[in-house]
C-alpha cells in the first residue's frame, strides 16, 4: 500500500513512524508512506497557502489551489482521497478493515481555522477521528495511517487482530500473564484449564459483559 499524506507540518510525523509495528512494515516494505508539504505547491511567490474568510469572522482558511494542484500531480485511478475532518464520518475499526484493502491513500490534513469548503469536491471520503477539535488533521492521520498499516497482510498476525477490540462490535476480553497471583488477584481458573473451548466461551462471555458494561451503544448495532 501506498499513503501520501499532505501536511504543512511533515515533522510532525518524525518519531511515530520511527517505532515499533510501523517501522517494521516500512523497513519491509509492506506500506510505502510519503510526506508533501502543499506549501510547495503554492502559486503564492511566498509560498501563502492560506487567506482570510469571505464574509469576516477569526482565522484563516486554507485556499483551494495549493491541494487542488497536489492532488492532481499524485493521483491515480487507484487512489482515494480522504479529508481529514471534524465533520466526516466517525472512524471506526470497520473502516480501518476497508481502507486496508485500498492500492493508495491519500489523506489531507487541515490546519488553522478550516478549509475552503470547495476542497471537498476532490476527496472520496470525510473522515473525523471523534467529536473535538484538534489544531490540525495530522494527528487523525497518524491514527488511520496506525489502525490500517496493523492490518496489511503479514504485518501482524491474523489472529491478532481478529481477537481486537471492536471486531463484530465487541470490546475485547481481559487477559492475563504470570504471575498466577498477584496481590491477592488470581487469574480465572478456566484459563488455566487447558480446555480451549471453555477459554473461547469464557471470553466470548466476557466480551459481552465488558460491552454490555462499558459500551452498551455497540451491542445495538
Amino acid at each position: 500500500m501506498k499513503i501520501d499524506i499532505l501536511t504543512l507540518f511533515p515533522h510532525m510525523f518524525d518519531g511515530v513512524f520511527q517505532e515499533s509495528i510501523l517501522r517494521r512494515a516500512i523497513d519491509e516494505g509492506k506500506v510505502n508512506i510519503h510526506f508533501i508539504n502543499f506549501r510547495e505547491y503554492s502559486d503564492d511567490s511566498h509560498g501563502k497557502v492560506d487567506d482570510t474568510p469571505y464574509g469576516g469572522g477569526a482565522g484563516m482558511v486554507l485556499r483551494c489551489q495549493p491541494i487542488f494542484d497536489c492532488v492532481k500531480s499524485i493521483r491515480t485511478d487507484d487512489s482515494k482521497v480522504i479529508l481529514l475532518t471534524p465533520s466526516g464520518i466517525p472512524y471506526k475499526q470497520e473502516m480501518a478493515y476497508h481502507l486496508s484493502n485500498e492500492k493508495h491513500l491519500i489523506l489531507i490534513c487541515g490546519h488553522y481555522e478550516g478549509f475552503d469548503d470547495r476542497i471537498r469536491s476532490i476527496c472520496d471520503l470525510e473522515i473525523s477521528i471523534g467529536d473535538y477539535v484538534l489544531t490540525g488533521g495530522e494527528v487523525p492521520a497518524m491514527v488511520l495511517v496506525d489502525s490500517i498499516t496493523r492490518l496489511l497482510p503479514g504485518v501482524i498476525t491474523d489472529e491478532s487482530h481478529i481477537n481486537d477490540s471492536f471486531h463484530e462490535n465487541l470490546l475485547d476480553y481481559p487477559t492475563y500473564t504470570r504471575p498466577r497471583v498477584y496481590e491477592g488477584m488470581e487469574v480465572p481458573e478456566v484459563l488455566l484449564s487447558g480446555n480451549h473451548e471453555d477459554i473461547r466461551k469464557y471470553r466470548y462471555e466476557e466480551s459481552l459483559r465488558l460491552t454490555r458494561e462499558k459500551r452498551p451503544d455497540l451491542l445495538e448495532k
